[in-house]
């Protein structure tokens, strides 16, 4: 067994997970060769989930040891012969089988990295590394790709393994909350350019997505507060029961408890697969997942990948969101507020920088993919709680006034 790459350098796991799969065989009984790229490098500091007796409510109370131990809770993304599982649980960077059983071939490329912020400077560069690692390596098209890390490396990886040799297999073990409850979820792949985000890329379904709840143990808490923007979307969109379970127990998300989480998860996942089973393509439903980006990806863009992280633009571009759909007097002012107060319990910001004005907003949201026929369409919520509708027939009033209340002429 071998192990190359093109940088040595410590993972963003804790020393006690071992990525597996190098001593182990592929589904067919082969011994699988790995191939590793890590990019950049840092030293994690380790902050261990917790275990205690969290207010989870009842969906939560029906969590057993399988969910958050040894054997894992599983999801399904149905998808016909496209189908795939979703593993959640404590441990499973130690449990091979569950990987082994999805690789098809006996070569592997793991792709991961320690730090996100030179990717956000440079990701097309960082692309054609992965696709020379895998050329020098002579890989073929039964290898497979296998994303370990967060959203960034598993959108990159995700769109490698969709353009190297017209497709071969991937796997996402995604180990952030960001990538754990929405990216690594659905097969959106691909790479921001300058001018805009997620303008580059496929849909692409992994062979499965292997959720370890330990890699939680070393993300900062910024990192781990801007991953639940995209628990509260969920609420907000689709699932009220599980917004008002949020204003009950985000103390226990962010002192990280691990049957909090392992719920969050499942629910945010099963959340994410209903709606991706419905609408892969983004044709029409699946667009409601973007709450809040349109605003989110126009602070991105306009400040820079990286000055904020994704999760707090997109908070941010929530609250403007809700702000505009109250606006047009589609939802009551106690929605308003609930979001806002949900979202700075989360530690989340409610206002985009200072620095942005309505023409970077107008500017950045003019080439937004969401835009038909000249026309920007906006998710906003419409009714009660947990509904919302994906439309472009608004008052473009409502927009500007929004604009013009968060942010400066």
């Amino acid at each position: 067994m071998t192990m190359t790459g093109i940088a040595v350098s410590r993972s963003i796991l804790s020393t006690k997970h071992n990525f597996s799969l190098p001593t182990g065989l592929d589904k067919n009984g082969k011994r699988a060769r790995i191939l590793h790229l890590s990019i950049c490098r840092t030293s994690p500091t380790k902050l261990p989930m917790k275990v205690s007796a969290a207010t989870l409510g009842l969906e939560a109370s029906k969590l057993t040891k399988s969910s958050c131990g040894a054997f894992p809770a599983i999801v399904d993304v149905d998808l016909g012969d496209r189908s795939y599982p979703i593993y959640i649980g404590s441990g499973l960077l130690d449990q091979p089988e569950l990987l082994q059983r999805h690789i098809h071939g006996n070569r592997v490329l793991v792709v991961t990295n320690t730090t996100v912020a030179p990717l956000y400077l440079d990701k097309a560069n960082t692309l054609m590394k992965v696709f020379d690692k895998a050329i020098e390596s002579q890989l073929d098209r039964r290898s497979t790709f296998v994303a370990l890390g967060g959203g960034v490396i598993g959108d990159m990886c995700g769109y490698a393994a969709a353009s190297f040799l017209r497709g071969v297999n991937f796997i996402q073990i995604p180990t952030t909350v960001m990538a754990q409850v929405d990216s690594s979820v659905g097969g959106k792949t691909g790479i921001n350019h300058r001018l805009g985000k997620n303008l580059i890329g496929a849909f692409y379904q992994p062979q499965c997505v292997l959720i370890d709840t330990d890699t939680l143990n070393t993300l900062p808490d910024r990192e781990l507060a801007s991953g639940l923007a995209e628990v509260i979307k969920y609420g907000l969109i689709r699932d009220a029961p599980f917004f008002e379970w949020q204003e009950k127990n985000m103390q226990a998300l962010l002192s990280r408890d691990l049957n909090a989480f392992v719920y969050t998860i499942k629910r945010s996942c099963e959340n994410k697969a209903e709606v991706v089973s419905q609408d892969e393509k983004e044709h029409g439903l699946r667009a409601i997942g973007n709450l809040g980006h349109t605003f989110g990806h126009a602070i991105e863009t306009s400040c820079g990948y990286g000055y904020w992280l994704h999760g707090e633009a997109v908070a941010a571009g929530m609250v403007m969101a809700v702000d505009m759909s109250y606006r047009l007097g589609w939802i009551d002012e106690s929605i308003v507020e609930r979001v806002n107060n949900v979202l700075k319990q989360a530690k989340l910001p409610t206002r985009p920088p200072e620095m942005m004005t309505v023409d970077m907003f107008k500017s950045a949201m003019a080439v937004d993919k969401k835009i038909a026929d000249g026309v920007l369409r906006l998710i906003l919520l419409k009714g009660p709680l947990g509904s919302c509708v994906f439309t472009g027939d608004y008052d473009r009033k409502a927009l500007d006034d929004t604009l013009h209340a968060f942010c400066k002429s």
